[in-house]
């Protein structure tokens, strides 16, 4: 990142320079010939934010970005009002931020409790005695307290996934980046899972980037679309749903190509019509209101049968 010049005063994407605890301007990173992130702005103040993009969107470039893994090619990015190039800076941001990888990795024959406490020792969470407090709390919020003398390697893929995201919740972080966080979780987990983001939303700033639609229904205030490194959309779910009214049916028939289609259970067609494709003729339709899933999809412009 090579610009000498402060980064500015001016709020974007709704949280301005006093409320974010994430400020980007121009954020590159490329691999080679080719940009993963094409100038990123971007602030995050407090409450969930959700991110959304195809694979190969960007989106785990980004968080590892924000989570001080991955240098940047280029642009600035302040995190919880620190430089992560600078190294004394990038470990203080490192204690107070939680970080949930997408494939996070462990040391298969430590106990649930003892890797949650060497993740301790590391972010310097107190004394013993505070630490252990605080690895028993965290392993209660995710439900593995009666597995903490479980070695690693015998948990299962979604025990494994709330362990990671234990880990990520130590030391009551300001920032929290959750990268498919829901995955291998059963519906009464995820439920679980949403309920303590939305509890920690109140006074952190967490980002979860997920394909799971759903859950940034139930706990995102904003919602930012990626698509090939670049924001497309910033702003909220309603917001989302709105551009995508007008352009969603059903009908009994599938419908002509050049719009995004599916089969539904009962055999009838959902259909999603792109901006700047006419609405084909068809007295069969009946126009339905958009989901959240509908508008993801219409901006990040899918075409042809979903099957």
């Amino acid at each position: 990142m090579s610009t000498e010049n402060d980064i500015s005063d001016s709020g974007v994407g709704g949280s301005g320079p006093g409320t974010a605890r994430v400020s980007v301007r121009g954020l590159v990173r490329s691999y080679g010939t080719r940009r993963a992130l094409d100038g990123i702005d971007l602030d995050l103040g407090p409450g969930v934010t959700g991110l959304l993009g195809r694979n190969g969107a960007g989106k785990t470039t980004l968080m590892r970005c924000l989570a001080t893994d991955l240098e940047a090619t280029g642009g600035r990015v302040r995190v919880l009002g620190r430089d992560p190039e600078r190294s004394a800076e990038r470990t203080e941001i490192r204690r107070r931020m939680g970080y949930l990888p997408q494939f996070p990795s462990f040391y298969p024959h430590f106990t649930v409790f003892g890797l949650l406490d060497y993740m301790a020792v590391l972010k310097e969470l107190g004394g013993r005695r505070e630490r252990h407090d605080e690895v028993r709390r965290a392993m209660r919020e995710v439900d593995l307290y009666d597995r903490r003398h479980s070695r690693v390697r015998r948990l299962s893929g979604g025990m494994r996934q709330r362990l990671g995201l234990a880990a990520a919740l130590l030391g009551g972080p300001e920032l929290l980046l959750l990268d498919e966080p829901t995955i291998g979780l059963d519906p009464e987990q995820r439920i679980r899972f949403r309920d303590l983001v939305s509890e920690l939303a109140v006074h952190s700033t967490v980002v979860l980037s997920t394909h799971q639609i759903e859950d940034v229904s139930a706990l995102c205030r904003r919602v930012l679309c990626l698509d090939q490194g670049r924001v497309i959309f910033d702003g909220t779910p309603g917001e989302l749903v709105a551009r995508a009214r007008g352009r969603v049916w059903e009908q009994g028939s599938r419908p002509a190509e050049g719009v995004t289609s599916w089969r539904l259970a009962d055999g009838r067609y959902r259909v999603l019509v792109p901006e700047g494709v006419g609405n084909p003729d068809s007295t069969e339709r009946v126009p339905v209101e958009p989901s959240l899933e509908d508008a993801y999809l219409l901006i990040t412009g899918a075409r042809g049968s979903v099957r």
